[in-house]
C-alpha cells in the first residue's frame, strides 16, 4: 500500500513512500559487523598488566617491606592531625559554680562558692588545668548573691528597728 504525496508541494519527513521497514540491526555499522569485545567481569574493576607476574628469586614482593624494616608511615615526631585535647577540668572550680548558682536559692552558698571560685583560680594556674571561666563565673555570682544578701539583712534590721520604735512611741502615750 502506497500514499500518494501530500497536497501543497511539501514534503512530511515522517511519511515516505516506500512500505515500513524493520529497524536497522545495532550489531552493523555502515553494513559491517560490530565486533564484541572481552573485557572483564566487572568493568570498574581496576585492571593490573602485572597481576600474574612473579619476583625474580631472592627479590622482596612488591607492596611489602622486605624482611627486617618497618612498614612505610608517618614518623612517630609528626603529630596528628585535629585538636589537642582538652585539659582536665579542675573539679574545685565545677564545685565553685554549682555552689554559686545554689546560692540563688539559699543565699548561704554564694559566699561558700566565691571563696572556692579564688581558690580553684590559684590552683587553675599553678597546674594548668581548665576551668578557669567557670572559676570567674563563681566568683562574680557568688560575690553578687554575697552583697545582694548583705542589703537584704541590712533593709530587714532597718524594717525592725523601725517597727521597734514607732510601737515604743506609740505605747507611752497611754
Amino acid at each position: 500500500m502506497t500514499n500518494s504525496p501530500p497536497p501543497g508541494g511539501w514534503t512530511d519527513p515522517t511519511w515516505s513512500a516506500q512500505p515500513s521497514s524493520a529497524p536497522p540491526d545495532p550489531t552493523l555499522v555502515a553494513g559491517q559487523p560490530v565486533p564484541t569485545q572481552p573485557g572483564p567481569a566487572n568493568p570498574y574493576a581496576p585492571i593490573d598488566p602485572y597481576a600474574g607476574a612473579q619476583p625474580p628469586p631472592g627479590q622482596p614482593v612488591p607492596g611489602y617491606p622486605p624482611p627486617g624494616y618497618a612498614p612505610a608511615g608517618y614518623p612517630p615526631q609528626y603529630p596528628g592531625y585535629g585538636y589537642p585535647p582538652a585539659p582536665k577540668t579542675n573539679g574545685m572550680a565545677i564545685a565553685a559554680l554549682v555552689l554559686a548558682l545554689v546560692g540563688f536559692a539559699s543565699c548561704i552558698t554564694a559566699p561558700v562558692g566565691a571563696i572556692l571560685g579564688h581558690v580553684a583560680q590559684k590552683q587553675i594556674r599553678l597546674t594548668g588545668e581548665g576551668g578557669e571561666g567557670m572559676a570567674k563565673a563563681a566568683i562574680i555570682i557568688g560575690w553578687i548573691l554575697t552583697a545582694l544578701l548583705v542589703l537584704l539583712i541590712i533593709f530587714y534590721v532597718v524594717v525592725i528597728v523601725l517597727a521597734i520604735t514607732t510601737g515604743a512611741s506609740s505605747d507611752s502615750g497611754y
